[in-house]
């Protein structure tokens, strides 16, 4: 089965309602399954999704430092 090989994110079944003349009727099951896009990842091609892909491209988070509070008598 086709899954992340980051976050292992899997394919999932879910339900869906039609509506008709003002009542919602439930329908058949389908099943969704994660956008996969290959990309190459230290030299070796990987099936990631596009969340963990965004993740990735992400530039990381500049923490200001905290300053100290000096008492003053």
């Amino acid at each position: 089965m086709r899954h992340c090989e980051l976050c292992g994110k899997t394919s999932k079944m879910v339900g869906a309602r039609r509506l008709l003349r003002g009542h919602y009727n439930p329908v058949n099951w389908t099943r969704k399954y994660p956008n996969l896009q290959s990309v190459k990842i230290d030299g070796e091609k990987k099936l990631i999704c596009v969340q963990c892909l965004k993740t990735l491209h992400k530039e990381p988070r500049k923490v200001p430092k905290k300053t100290v509070k000096k008492e003053t008598k």
